[in-house]
């Protein structure tokens, strides 16, 4: 079961999802969820906005590096931890 800062997350990534009635989970591929390049950007600014951090990654390396829900989950997660310490 995802964790509060997972659902949230998931949350801002269905709303740019393609609707496909399937659940979203952190093994969900992005690819999957019809998520492209500028949403994928969309969906980076609104977690940066969301949770104060900054996501240092083109878009290029975004793609090479986040290939499920589950990366963008651990990868927020640790630039919190990061701006906590």
């Amino acid at each position: 079961m995802a964790d509060e800062l997972a659902q949230d997350i998931i949350a801002k990534i269905k709303a740019h999802a393609e609707p496909d009635g399937e659940e979203i989970t952190e093994k969900t591929e992005l690819t999957a969820l019809g998520i492209h390049s500028l949403e994928l950007t969309e969906i980076i600014f609104d977690l940066e906005e969301a949770y104060g951090i900054e996501i240092e990654m083109s878009t290029s390396d975004a793609w090479s590096n986040l290939k499920n829900v589950g990366d963008i989950v651990e990868a927020v997660r640790a630039l919190i931890a990061k701006q906590k310490a």
